[in-house]
């Protein structure tokens, strides 16, 4: 099985020119043992509960094999110890001896060995540490052209996330590195702010990404580090107890094992959601199956807020582009909140939808609305500024049947006004053009990534038509959408006029990359021929 949940852009200029390798020192080192401390113990307990639930049904086995006559009948201890004696185990660590006298063991004989203090002392050395150093570095180099996506991905029950490199003028991407998780992946989030530091004035900038898994915790992580073994920060229950006192920690882990209720400082159900606020750059905002929304400081990474609108899970939540302190959230219990942060006590606006919300996004060029995406395949389009008395009196600008199946996924591009993308189930993704009259569809692909769970666009004006997609399938596909003939008659006014014919782009990673040269001349004409056929039954008819 191998399927890819969401992916995210990261900006041009963000990405440090060359990675760093993680690199353990003693505070690092102290940070990690006491992670390692807290998966080991929770495995311990997660055992011996194991062991206890068991404990009855193996004594009862137990003393029916080892009973006659109500009498038990151990083994004898000679009967134990003509088992091992083949394995002379009382002398297994006796070297043997030579005639000169040295040991015969693997490592006896090192008297005669020379040691250099450097490598560059050692003549058998020809190829020097510097030079695999500088040939790694290149190969880690990013360009200030070059952007990132990072997708969350499973991959045969293995959960990690992988950090691609585009190069648009190259058609190419690939994967730079990836990076283990302890869960499969929901969500993933770029965020701009070095975690776990007062950069209030500062203007410092970071390049990190906030993953939601199927546990509770929220883990951050350094887009800048190569081999990392753990994240920056943990936001949530499992970063409490990293920074808490071992006796304190273990009290307190007795009492939250045994309860999963919702409580005012970390989530106990997954993630489903997160959203960073781009003008208050310390908060992220997080929504889970636990029917809560909290609000954390990047800063302390703590919880500063919680808040309880929706009676089921929250699946989807957006900032407002300008009122920053406004936060727009959907539920499975169909409606739709738009609630001021710095209100929790205050009752929010709500609004209701025909089944279960997936996406809900405000419309970056006019803020006063908002769509919303649900599971029986609508997108709605609702006005802020008219709050319904009641979720039922709900009434929509527009609605619009876009798929048959739910739409999983959703984006609003923040370049090109009126350009939407729709992702669903349906495994097919489909470009919409928003006008005053009201959206019209521009094309429909099956993009062959499977179900479609993930559609971003890029962030940055020059690859503003490069669409992301993901899926059930496993793979990122990478969509020039300025290629295709009918985007480009319905934005024909942000699009380069160009000569002859264009076919269109649609970059993958290269599959085949590793396969030999023979190989590649055998099979390359065929795969060319089915690349060209292929990029035929995109034309429109």
């Amino acid at each position: 099985m191998s399927m890819i949940t969401a992916t995210t852009w990261v900006p041009r200029g963000f990405a440090a020119q060359f990675p760093t390798k993680y690199d353990i020192d003693e505070a690092e080192l102290a940070r990690i043992s006491r992670l390692a401390k807290l998966q080991l113990d929770d495995a311990k307990e997660d055992l011996e509960g194991a062991r206890n639930g068991t404990k009855e049904e193996t004594e009862t086995e137990g003393a029916s094999e080892g009973e006659q006559n109500g009498v038990a009948l151990p083994k004898s201890n000679g009967d134990v110890d003509d088992d091992l004696k083949e394995y002379n185990l009382d002398h297994y660590d006796s070297d043997a001896v030579d005639e000169d006298g040295e040991t015969m063991a693997m490592f006896g004989n090192t008297k005669s060995l020379a040691y250099h203090e450097s490598n560059a002392d050692d003549p058998y050395i020809t190829l020097q540490e510097n030079e695999d150093d500088e040939d790694e570095r290149e190969e880690l180099q990013i360009l200030a052209t070059d952007n990132l996506v990072v997708a969350a991905k499973v991959e045969d029950e293995v959960a990690h996330l992988e950090i691609y490199v585009y190069e648009d003028e190259a058609d190419n991407l690939y994967v730079h590195h990836d990076i283990m998780l302890p869960a499969i992946p929901l969500c993933v989030e770029w965020l701009d702010i070095q975690v776990g530091k007062d950069t209030t004035g500062k203007g410092l900038r970071g390049n990190f990404v906030a993953v939601g898994t199927f546990d509770p915790d929220i883990e951050i992580w350094d887009l800048d580090t190569v081999d990392s073994m753990y994240p920056n920060a943990i936001l949530g229950q499992g970063g409490e107890n990293a920074q808490t006192d071992p006796g304190v920690q273990k009290r307190k882990k007795k009492k939250q094992k045994n309860s999963k209720k919702a409580n005012d400082d970390y989530h106990v159900d997954a993630i489903l959601s997160l959203a960073a606020n781009r003008q208050h750059r310390n908060l992220l905002a997080s929504s889970s199956a636990d029917k809560t929304v909290k609000l954390w400081d990047l800063n302390t990474t703590k919880c500063a807020k919680s808040y309880s609108h929706h009676t089921d899970k929250v699946c989807s939540i957006a900032w407002h582009p300008k009122e920053s302190t406004v936060l727009l959230s959907g539920s499975y219990d169909r409606t739709v909140v738009a609630a001021d942060m710095r209100a929790p006590a205050a009752k929010a606006p709500r609004w209701g939808v025909e089944s279960d919300v997936e996406n809900v996004r405000w419309d970056p060029y006019d803020s006063n609305f908002f769509y919303v995406t649900t599971e029986n395949g609508v997108l709605h389009y609702h006005d802020a500024r008219a709050a319904p008395p009641s979720p039922e009196a709900s009434k929509a600008v527009w609605m619009l049947q876009a798929h048959d199946e739910s739409i999983s996924s959703f984006d609003v591009n923040p370049i090109i006004p009126g350009f939407l993308v729709t992702g669903s189930t349906d495994k097919t993704v489909k470009l919409w053009n928003v006008q005053a009259s009201g959206p019209s569809m521009v094309v429909s692909r099956n993009l062959d990534v499977g179900k479609v769970f993930s559609t971003t666009f890029a962030p940055d004006q020059e690859v503003g038509f490069r669409l992301a997609v993901a899926g059930s399938k496993g793979a990122v596909q990478i969509w020039d959408t300025s290629t295709n003939a009918a985007v480009r008659r319905a934005f024909a006014n942000r699009v380069a006029p160009v000569e002859g014919e264009l076919k269109e782009r649609l970059v993958g990673v290269d599959e085949d990359s590793s396969d030999s040269e023979d190989e590649g001349g055998a099979e390359g004409g065929a795969e060319e021929h089915d690349r060209e056929k292929g990029w035929e039954s995109m034309d429109e008819e």
